[in-house]
């Protein structure tokens, strides 16, 4: 499988500033590809420099084997970017600017891109009548989102782009997701919103302070965490119980519940052992997209210096 998007010990300093300080990230063809981190983690600077926005420091940066900053004006007509801040002009109309902003990739003229467009327009429940003054937050972004939706893309390059939807659009923006990625377009998609992420991507990475501190398949991250396994207290079920099972931490007696941590590797091997203790109202709950980003920022989430 081939990488879309290759960084190797990708810096970018503004002064003193290290927004990106060795950054490494592979996105690969075809996948949905979630990028996390808090404002000032340095997302919007990755994609300033994959999109040719801003020059890198050092290291290196590719979009489909090329060098964004020399190759900016022939990847521009394979991406589709959505920022997550919209601004438009404000005397022609939502129509008007969704058509600009497709031509500008290539398309925006045939009946084909016509049909495409009232459909994401009455999927988004988006009236194009309007003038860009007259738009909220959120249908500014509808607009961006159309746009990008309308024409093909083979990467599609998003940064918070849910921003200021509600949430039946936001079920909208998932399902063009799936529709884009079934049609094999690669998509990197920067959001704050860990629900969205779960459901969308097939692989993870998170940055912090400008560096990717942990990147993988939701499925490979889980597995190097911990599993959080409960159950109802009985005579036999109990917290000594619990504490005897091989790699059993954080056991708690919580409202005539055992609760216990296990590592995600060690879950198979307790069963037999739970079983045995005839435990009741079992649940084994593996760890949230939410809990694997909190063990990178719950302790610290306003240290990152970059954008």
């Amino acid at each position: 499988m081939a990488d879309v998007i290759a960084t190797r010990a990708l810096t970018k300093h503004y002064g003193r500033v290290h927004a990106l300080d060795g950054l490494d990230l592979t996105v690969d063809e075809g996948t949905v590809h979630g990028f996390l981190g808090p404002n000032g983690a340095g997302k919007s600077t990755t994609i300033r420099i994959l999109l040719g926005l801003a020059r890198a420091t050092g290291g290196s940066a590719t979009v489909f084997g090329r060098d964004p900053w020399r190759d900016a004006v022939d990847l521009h007509r394979r991406i589709a970017y959505v920022p997550g801040d919209v601004s438009l002009w404000p005397n022609i109309s939502g129509g008007e600017a969704i058509d600009l902003l497709s031509r500008l990739r290539g398309g925006g003229r045939d009946a084909g891109y016509r049909a495409e467009r009232a459909r994401l327009s009455d999927a988004f429940q988006f009236d194009p009548r309007k003038k860009g003054r007259a738009y909220s937050k959120g249908n500014r972004q509808k607009v961006a989102l159309i746009a990008a939706f309308a024409v093909p893309a083979d990467l599609y390059i998003l940064d918070e782009p849910t921003s200021g939807l509600d949430p039946l659009m936001e079920v909208v923006f998932r399902d063009e997701i799936a529709r884009v990625a079934a049609a094999g377009a690669t998509v990197l998609l920067s959001s704050h919103i860990l629900s969205e992420v779960e459901v969308l991507c097939d692989r993870v990475s998170i940055i912090r302070q400008g560096r990717i501190v942990e990147s993988g398949t939701l499925a490979d991250m889980r597995h190097l965490t911990r599993t959080e396994v409960s159950f109802a207290a009985t005579s036999r079920a109990t917290t000594d119980a619990a504490s005897a099972l091989p790699g059993a931490e954080d056991v708690t007696l919580d409202r005539d519940r055992v609760r216990l941590t296990l590592a995600s590797d060690r879950v198979t091997a307790a069963l037999p052992q739970l079983a045995t203790l005839g435990v009741e109202g079992l649940r084994i709950a593996p760890p949230s997209l939410e809990e694997l980003f909190l063990r990178h920022y719950g302790d610290a989430p306003a240290q990152a210096t970059g954008r």
